[in-house]
């Protein structure tokens, strides 16, 4: 089976927009004021799941740091049977968290073991790439739907457990409160099948629209 191209492209991300603002006029405003978010695309495979974890409730400062220092340590890559080799030590001297440190091994024995397949993902459907994600200790739905988005370019990823999300999307809808994860569900239900770059848009507006 031929792998699927990458679509959330920045044409892929405007096409969606464009699309969206002709059926929601607060979406077509919210495009005046902040224009089209960039294209956030990322590797996959182990090492964007490595990264992944990196990333966790730090800073983008500190975990391009921790990162930096992660591969040093592993001999230039972060690759499974580094990560497996690695002693505890090691990882914490790279500013992992014993916590981090535990959810790295388990990726790691989870590829190795043949339990998540990081070449099959891109010919699964979204559900089977968050199911065999999250199958993973460490990982939540929100770490798949990024992979979803960024490795693999899906174009209808809604991740409504994103504070920034839900957040930018309540201010372009002009809703009075931030919407609940099941409200910014029920809400964007009309805007299938374009809801990652929605979700885009959702950030840039959340950072960037004047209040």
């Amino acid at each position: 089976m031929p792998t699927p191209r990458y679509r959330l492209t920045a044409k892929g991300i405007q096409n969606s927009l464009d699309e969206l603002a002709l059926r929601d006029s607060r979406i077509a405003r919210a495009l005046h004021l902040v224009d089209y978010p960039e294209e956030r695309r990322r590797s996959g495979g182990v090492d964007a799941l490595v990264r992944t974890v990196i990333g966790q409730q730090v800073s983008t400062h500190a975990a391009r740091a921790i990162t930096l220092r992660l591969v040093d340590v592993l001999g230039g890559e972060l690759g499974v049977s580094a990560i497996m080799a690695a002693s505890d030590e090691a990882l914490r001297g790279a500013g992992l968290s014993r916590q981090k440190s535990s959810y790295l091994r388990a990726l790691a024995e989870a590829v190795s073991g043949e339990m998540l397949v990081v070449d099959d993902l891109p010919t699964l459907s979204d559900e089977q790439v968050i199911t065999l994600i999250t199958g993973v200790k460490g990982f939540g739905v929100w770490s798949a739907q990024m992979y979803l988005m960024f490795s693999l370019g899906r174009l209808d990823v809604w991740p409504t457990g994103d504070l920034a999300v839900r957040a930018g999307f309540g201010r372009i809808m002009t809703l009075s409160d931030r919407p609940t994860p099941k409200q910014t569900h029920t809400l964007a239900e009309p805007f299938r099948p374009h809801r990652s770059a929605l979700a885009l848009l959702c950030w840039k507006f959340y950072s960037e629209a004047p209040l």
